[in-house]
């Protein structure tokens, strides 16, 4: 399992990641999820990924590939015209990817089915999110829908719901993200630390600001008890039920 979350402000992007990818009970293991591509002054593209690792690992290092120097290699991320353009490649080589191994076609419940999120902005055009299907198959980031996560969705999704402000600062919404995380990792073994941050500044088309999160992350760890503090303040100052 994974948890991944992109997020649009009116600033800019932002994308963070965990890096687990095993929890037996004697087997922990962490993978990157996080991938970028930049042509600076051009485009910034920025790909995270969540479900079967072996589809994953195999989409990224095709789409590596075919943006190699060679001439020979298309289609490839850094000729696309639009972000909308590097959506439909992203979708159609995860589709290759995982038909090499259904030969009936992907489904949500298949065991080599994975799902992206693609963000990130090329000259000329917005910088926008896409959530990419297993079938190929995408959508775009909304006022309505301002945020993308996959994988374990379920913990941190209520935070994000309630706190989000398009006009947020990159730090705030860091600190939403990094509560976000905190609860998914406290609610679920299959997601842990570190983590990985881009943050995405509109028409800089670069990559320079992202770091690793580790465990031992003073910052994060202030967050993780105070969070926790602030949640059981709140909870004894709400009224009680009566019955």
């Amino acid at each position: 399992m994974t948890y991944c979350v992109g997020l649009r402000l009116n600033q800019g992007l932002v994308f963070m990641s965990d890096t687990r990818t095993n929890a037996g009970v004697d087997n922990f293991s962490s993978s990157r999820k996080m991938f970028n591509w930049t042509v600076p002054g051009e485009l910034s593209v920025t790909i995270m990924t969540a479900g079967n690792l072996a589809t994953t690992q195999a989409m990224i290092s095709l789409l590596e590939e075919r943006s190699k120097a060679s001439e020979d290699r298309d289609p490839s991320i850094l000729r696309q015209t639009s972000m909308f353009q590097v959506a439909r490649l992203v979708g159609s080589t995860l589709k290759e990817v995982i038909s090499y191994s259904s030969p009936n076609g992907p489904t949500a419940d298949d065991p080599f089915s994975a799902s992206a999120i693609v963000g990130g902005q090329i000259k000329g055009g917005k910088p926008t999110i896409f959530l990419i299907y297993p079938q190929g198959n995408f959508i775009e980031i909304s006022e309505d829908t301002p945020f993308f996560q996959i994988g374990e969705a379920k913990y941190g999704k209520p935070i994000l719901v309630r706190a989000y402000d398009p006009d947020m600062s990159f730090q705030d919404a860091v600190k939403l993200l990094l509560v976000s995380f905190d609860s998914t990792v406290k609610s679920n073994l299959s997601v842990g630390l570190p983590f990985d941050l881009q943050v995405y500044e509109n028409d800089t088309f670069s990559a320079d600001r992202s770091t690793r999160i580790e465990d031992d992350d003073p910052v994060y760890q202030t967050i993780s008890s105070g969070w926790g503090d602030a949640l059981k303040v709140a909870f004894e100052q709400l009224p009680k039920y009566e019955i």
